[in-house]
């Protein structure tokens, strides 16, 4: 089951499979793909939420579903078998993590923008321990987000990093109290919802593409994204700090 709901700009995708530990079976990789979509085409919703119900954020790939044979390897190079974890997304990502986050769970949180986490969260290459491939981005986006060195030794040992570690080399970006990573992933969605938003994203866009790009390229596309942000709002927004918006750092009135 994935439960859907909206809180104002936020959309908030809930995995609900407790016999499983919320682990993703083909028909719920169907259902976050067919999510993603409805998010992508909604001009309404500004930030997706991605969580997991109960004390657990996802275990990866259904092993069950994996031994009945119920996932079309050989469909592997053409589509993830978790669904979504393959796909750019015009809008931020958010990942609440309460407890474990392992295996392709941990790379559904990866394909996340932002991982808000609870003291709970374990993350980890669990799948090393029963010869799984990570195939839904983690050989990819681990080392770019913590480097190669500490995603290599997450990846070849498969051991459980918790929360504070996490935090510590930026696979985690805030932790909070156990059982309020939801809260906090709504709120700070919430917060990214209330900024400009064409020149958020057009940010967002360049730290997203310059990873294809050489330096050159980058700084070119940067400046490209930078002028259509100002075309599209940057003037408003200086004339509201001159009239005396947002001075000493408030965040609270953008």
């Amino acid at each position: 089951m994935l439960h859907i709901e909206t809180d104002g700009p936020v959309r908030i995708l809930t995995l609900d499979r407790p016999e499983a530990r919320n682990a993703i079976d083909p028909a719920q990789a169907l259902r976050l793909n067919a999510a993603f979509d409805a998010i992508e085409a909604d001009p309404e919703v500004r930030v997706t939420v991605l969580t997991g119900a109960g004390d657990t954020f996802c275990a990866g790939a259904d092993l069950k579903a994996v031994a009945r044979g119920d996932f079309d390897w050989e469909q592997l190079l053409h589509e993830a078998p978790l669904g979504p974890t393959r796909r750019a997304f015009s809008k931020p990502v958010i990942a609440a993590v309460e407890g474990y986050c392992v295996a392709g769970g941990m790379e559904l949180a990866l394909m996340c923008d932002l991982r808000v986490c609870s003291e709970t969260a374990i993350f980890g290459t669990f799948e090393r321990r029963w010869g799984v491939p990570l195939v839904d981005g983690g050989t990819v986006r681990l080392p770019r987000l913590i480097g190669q060195s500490r995603a290599l030794d997450m990846i070849l040992t498969g051991r459980p990093v918790d929360a504070a570690e996490a935090l510590s080399f930026g696979l985690a970006n805030r932790v909070v109290a156990a059982g309020g990573a939801l809260e906090a992933a709504i709120r700070l969605g919430k917060e990214l919802a209330a900024f400009p938003q064409d020149c958020m994203l057009n940010d967002r866009a360049s730290v997203l593409e310059q990873w294809s790009l050489h330096f050159d390229a980058a700084l070119q596309n940067e400046a490209r994204h930078g002028v259509n942000s100002v075309a599209e709002g940057t003037q408003q927004g200086a004339q509201r700090f001159a009239d005396g918006a947002g001075r000493g750092g408030n965040f609270n009135k953008h």
